[in-house]
């Protein structure tokens, strides 16, 4: 008798790979859970602020902790305590020395022992003239030794520790003018200036009746030579943001006040290059008593000035020669000197087809046209400057100064803005900007702004939950990498100021882009140093920037750079890949940084990653004699 079956062959080898196939998928599910529970595991989670930080002033720095199955431990920071990293990476992790004392102020590209080795013509010796490669210092540029951290604004306007910038000379030489006094342990800045005896807010009221300040029209200024910037000090308080700039000169430590009451600034000087902004920048300018001679070298400063202004944008002036025929005794000039002055800067004026708007008491004020139409018919009369035949407007980083006045963008109306109007202040800081609108910045369109800002709004909730950034804490900060500038425009509901720094380098120039938001900026190459004074930064956000700079020059000398201009127990945000940040962290635990590396907002599989930092708080030794 044949022997029976249960089942069909083909039915048994379908229960067969049934029973292999559920195998395989468990497997397989396992891996998968076990993978995910190990990421969960390894994952960074920014923790309410009170653990993020400690008290700001206190040496022990602590930010979120690691998550882990069997404890939760605050990191102390220490070689031994930091995220871990393969042992190739620690045997590079060299200790970096403080600088000696005499360092304390230093500034690499604006060194008066160097500059005095360059021209003096036009005052090419106090532009920027950074050290060779083998004059890099590889060491950290001390405090002084009785460094505190700086009053926070409101107050830091008025107030700066005397400790911190210890400079008298100001206070005795600009006495009468009332531009800084010292007051015990403190310097006190009352707001005077030499063309505002009665102050700086008294003086910007006189300018308010001759142009509009405050219908947000005007939002970004320039003050050329700005002593200690109580000009752009006061300014704010009616929403006008101004980069103010002066050499390092015989008023020593101008800028370095100025940033120290957390008001912009930067060293500069108009001499033989173009000033580091874009063209069609800023609303209005202000010279106050600056001494730049504004009418010689065939008007050449006032021509960089037309260039950095926008189309209908105001340039002020006070001091010589205005008003000569009642100060030119207390000038020390003659009356037939300062009139001829006044003449050649009105003639220049009227070459560059700016329309003067008033003159009245101690003000003289000019605007620049909205278009070239009527400019270009003009220059049947006024011969030069001519109109510049091929240029980049906007290129200015090392760029020569050309006595051509800029070409400003076609228009097909005589009330046209040549390159597009701007909205008003504060609506100017989120609608689409001109150059934008009009297709002038590579692979960028309104789409793509707009969620950029949606992007860098989400960001800056994820680093409030990793630093203070709503109680005051910072004031000054910088973004390296600026981009569009979302970063800046995201922290606008903060009492902070941002300097946009847009790499010299960069395929993408959007500097112009931030200026027509209203916010400031500069451009920059990262290979050399920043012009600004030691300790002026409370935060530093960095991000890619080392992807840009790693395969061109050094990144420890731009991480000591960093370090320079970073205050005391200031912080940094590093934003960029795991293999790059974890080079960045093994140099800087060599300054004296404690840092953590943590995970993308957006999660843990995200590849780039974010590195918070905070400088540790210590000073030089006291020079012995």
């Amino acid at each position: 008798m044949a022997k029976e079956y249960s089942g069909s062959p083909k039915h048994h080898h379908i229960e067969s790979r049934r029973k292999r196939l559920t195998w395989i998928l468990g497997v397989s599910g396992l891996c998968i859970l076990s993978y995910i529970f190990g990421a969960w595991q390894n994952t960074t989670t920014p923790i309410n602020q009170s653990e993020a930080y400690s008290k700001v002033g206190c040496t022990d720095q602590t930010f979120p902790s690691s998550q882990s199955s069997s404890s939760t431990n605050t990191l102390d920071f220490e070689s031994h305590h930091g995220v871990e990293i393969n042992n190739s990476i620690e045997a590079v992790t060299k200790k970096i020395s403080p600088c000696d004392m005499k360092f304390s102020e230093y500034t690499p590209c604006q060194d008066p022992t160097r500059a005095r080795k360059f021209d003096r013509r036009m005052l090419k010796y106090r532009e920027r003239h950074c050290p060779p490669k083998e004059e890099l210092l590889l060491c950290m540029i001390p405090a002084p030794p009785k460094y505190k951290t700086p009053f926070k604004w409101p107050q830091s306007r008025d107030y700066a520790w005397y400790d911190n910038i210890p400079h008298r000379e100001l206070s005795i030489e600009k006495a009468v003018q009332n531009w800084i006094q010292v007051e015990g342990d403190r310097f006190r800045f009352p707001g005077g200036g030499t063309m505002f005896p009665r102050g700086a807010n008294a003086y910007i009221d006189d300018i308010n009746e001759l142009i509009p300040l405050t219908t947000g029209k005007i939002r970004t200024a320039i003050d050329t030579g700005c002593g200690v910037a109580s000009w752009g000090a006061y300014l704010l308080k009616r929403d006008i943001l101004a980069m103010s700039f002066a050499p390092r000169d015989t008023h020593e430590a101008q800028v370095q006040f100025a940033l120290e009451r957390g008001v912009p600034a930067m060293i500069g000087v108009l001499a033989s290059q173009r000033l580091p902004y874009p063209a069609r920048a800023f609303d209005m300018a202000h010279c106050s008593r600056c001494l730049i001679p504004w009418a010689d070298n065939d008007g050449l400063y006032l021509i960089e000035l037309d260039r950095v202004l926008r189309p209908g944008g105001y340039w002020i002036l006070s001091g010589p020669p205005i008003r000569w025929k009642k100060y030119w005794r207390g000038w020390a000039r003659t009356q037939e000197d300062l009139k001829q002055e006044q003449d050649s800067i009105e003639e220049v004026a009227r070459s560059l087809c700016w329309k003067k708007v008033v003159e009245k008491n101690d003000l003289a004020i000019w605007q620049k046209p909205l278009n070239h139409i009527q400019c270009i018919k003009n220059k049947k009369v006024y011969k030069t400057p001519h109109i510049c035949k091929s240029d980049d407007p906007d290129s200015a980083w090392y760029r020569n100064l050309e006595t051509c006045i800029t070409p400003l963008p076609e228009v097909s109306g005589d009330n046209e803005v040549a390159g597009g109007a701007v909205e008003n202040w504060p609506n100017r800081a989120f609608v689409v900007p001109p150059r934008i609108s009009r297709g002038t910045i590579p692979n960028v369109n309104k789409e793509k702004f707009e969620e950029d800002n949606k992007l860098w709004n989400e960001k800056i909730t994820y680093y409030g939950k990793m630093i203070p950034l709503e109680h005051g804490r910072y004031r000054n900060i910088m973004d390296m990498n600026a981009n569009l500038g979302g970063f800046a425009a995201a922290l606008l509901k903060f009492p902070v100021w941002v300097m946009n720094v847009v790499p010299a380098n960069s395929d993408r120039d959007s500097l112009g882009v931030i200026y027509e938001r209203g916010l400031i900026g500069t451009y920059h190459d990262w290979c050399e140093a920043f012009s600004t004074y030691p300790r002026t930064y409370d935060l530093i956000h960095a991000d890619g920037i080392f992807s840009i700079y790693q395969d061109r020059c050094d990144i420890t000398y731009i991480l000591l750079e960093m370090d320079r201009i970073l205050r005391p127990e200031g912080t940094v945000i590093f934003r960029d890949t795991v293999e790059v940040l974890v080079k960045v962290q093994a140099i800087s635990d060599g300054m004296k940084w404690k840092s953590q590396i943590m995970d993308h907002e957006t999660g843990p599989f995200n590849p780039e990653k974010i590195l918070v930092a905070v400088k540790s708080y210590w000073t030089g030794e006291t020079t012995r004699q």
